[in-house]
């Protein structure tokens, strides 16, 4: 049931995508352009389409559920746990911006 409405709401979101302003006006890529096109993909079950897309979803992913989740059950070692988690979020976004640099897939 929850992968119906998760097919359901990848289609909604395809028709709905928002255009980045980075694109938009100054033809560059920012570093979360494809993050949309990842989460429709990841909704699909494309996972391996998803990765590709934007790398660093899947852990933004889990870094919300279990910051939410430490919200209501105070894990023990929560904080470590999430900043040690936003950091390989912030460093997979830096990577895939610089490698998207590097083979010019960032100007449009």
């Amino acid at each position: 049931m929850l992968f119906v409405h998760c097919i359901l709401w990848g289609d909604w979101l395809e028709k709905h995508m928002l255009q980045c302003p980075f694109v938009k006006y100054l033809h560059i890529e920012c570093p979360g352009c494809g993050m949309q096109r990842s989460l429709i993909a990841l909704c699909r079950g494309d996972i391996a389409s998803s990765f590709a897309l934007y790398p660093a979803l899947t852990p933004l992913i889990v870094l919300l559920a279990y910051t939410i989740l430490h919200l209501f059950y105070k894990f023990a070692n929560g904080p470590k746990i999430i900043i040690s988690v936003q950091i390989i979020v912030v460093s997979t976004v830096v990577v895939h911006y610089i490698y998207k640099i590097i083979h010019h897939t960032v100007f449009h």
